[in-house]
């Protein structure tokens, strides 16, 4: 437990945070930054479809690659709380037990493209101009699934380790050279969605030794503690701890996938148009997403640095100073979208009738910020005390509030009603892993994880 003495001050608490969470959000702004270069140059080529092909192919992967975010998640609390503790030999098994898990999921879901390809499709329902375009791109971007795991593997350990810098170099990288390919191919040879594809898969597989090489010096930190040996890493304890936080992060990892993929096919069956339009303004999400998650992060971080120490009062000051900046951060995004949304979504496409439609629906995005930070927040807490079971729990009851509001709303506001619905879940995760909260912040200091 840390020394009273020696605790930082609140004003040394908000150094620390933005010491690991401002790398953080960098990174994690380049991440939609991909996204949004990738509807941008599908969003100069003649058709709408090319951008509804995109978000919808986007929306498979993210289905089966989000449903397996617990490998940088979990990883995460893993590895800040061995290192809490101290423990060599964790902080190592930490990194090699799960990057076996990740290669071999990989290999499998290659083996198993082809059927997980027709069901995706076929759960989407896009138009067939569209579905035959996002086809194209998947059957390109399934062959990075090994290195995509690999790279939640080494970016959410880094991030235990609380190596902002690394995690940020690891993400920059990626999105940055992801982002310079799929110009090159689209742009310079002209190889439309095949050209986006290729870009991520390229991008992805360069990251992996990246991330090694990253990964090295704080590896050499850890030497001791004992040899880490393939027994070790395949320890059944050490495994059944694994696999069941892993498992509640997959199945609410899975719920969150699946309310982002209906709410893709749900404006898929409203039309090209409106799909396009929606796209367009999942960017503006994924910013607001990605820059909370930032915090979240380092909220995730402390605390199960706190929680491997056991120390209820450095858990505590981690929680505030992490919140109030989050709160802050999603006040900034919403004045953002407020005064600058319209040419935002200019940025995003030429085609003024997606310009128009999108501006329709601009104001859900200025509420999400206000709405969505709290939940962004406490999953952080929760993942680095690795209580994941309350999370499970909160998404199912956030998932079933999200079917019901679209049941609802959609017969009576159309697009507007699947907005609705969308901001009510966000809330709903919130308010849900809220009532948990007082639970978790008691049992601190009297338990390790």
């Amino acid at each position: 437990m840390t020394d009273p003495e020696t605790r930082p001050s609140l004003a040394g608490w908000h150094r620390r945070v933005w010491r690991l969470s401002g790398p953080i959000i960098l990174s994690n702004v380049s991440i939609p930054l991909m996204g949004a270069v990738d509807t941008g140059v599908m969003g100069h080529l003649p058709d709408p479809a090319y951008i509804g092909a995109v978000a919808l192919a986007a929306t498979v992967f993210n289905f089966v690659y989000w449903s397996l975010g617990f490998l940088r998640m979990g990883t995460t609390g893993f590895a800040a709380q061995a290192h809490g503790a101290g423990s060599a030999l964790e902080v190592r098994a930490a990194l090699f037990r799960p990057l076996l898990i990740a290669g071999a999921i990989g290999v499998l879901l290659i083996l198993l493209q082809a059927p997980v390809g027709r069901l995706a499709f076929w759960l989407l329902g896009g138009s067939a101009d569209v579905t035959r375009l996002a086809e194209r791109y998947y059957a390109i971007r399934i062959w990075s699934a090994p290195a995509a795991f690999a790279n939640y593997v080494l970016s959410g350990w880094l991030l235990g380790m609380q190596r902002a810098r690394a995690t940020m170099a690891l993400q920059v990288a990626l999105n940055a050279i992801n982002a310079a390919l799929a110009i090159l191919f689209v742009v310079g040879f002209g190889w439309g969605i095949e050209g986006v594809a290729s870009a991520t898969l390229t991008a992805e597989w360069v990251s992996v030794l990246i991330g090694l090489w990253l990964a090295h010096a704080p590896l050499g930190e850890y030497r001791g503690g004992g040899r880490l040996t393939l027994d070790y890493l395949l320890d059944r304890t050490a495994l059944a701890a694994l696999f069941r936080v892993n498992g509640n992060i997959f199945l609410r990892t899975l719920g969150l996938v699946f309310a982002f993929s209906y709410f893709t096919r749900l404006g898929a069956r409203m039309g090209d148009l409106t799909l396009a339009a929606n796209s367009v303004l999942m960017q503006f999400q994924s910013f607001t997403s990605y820059g909370l998650d930032g915090f979240a992060n380092a909220a995730s971080a402390f605390v199960g640095s706190a929680v491997g120490a056991r120390d209820a009062a450095e858990f505590r000051q981690a929680v505030r100073a992490t919140t109030i900046w989050a709160a802050g951060l999603a006040a900034f995004a919403a004045l953002v979208y407020l005064a600058l949304g319209h040419e935002l979504i200019a940025l995003m496409t030429n085609l003024e009738s997606v310009r128009h439609e999108a501006a329709r629906y601009l104001p859900w995005m200025i509420a999400s910020p206000l709405v969505s930070f709290w939940c962004f927040q406490l999953d952080g807490i929760f993942l680095g005390a690795t209580r994941t079971a309350e999370m499970r729990n909160a998404m199912v009851l956030s998932v079933a509030c999200f079917v019901v509001a679209t049941l609802l709303f959609i017969p009576l506001w159309a697009n507007d009603g699947l907005w609705l619905a969308l901001v009510l879940f966000l809330g709903a995760r919130g308010l849900a892993l809220g009532a948990y909260y007082p639970r978790l912040a008691r049992g601190v200091g009297a338990r390790t994880a």
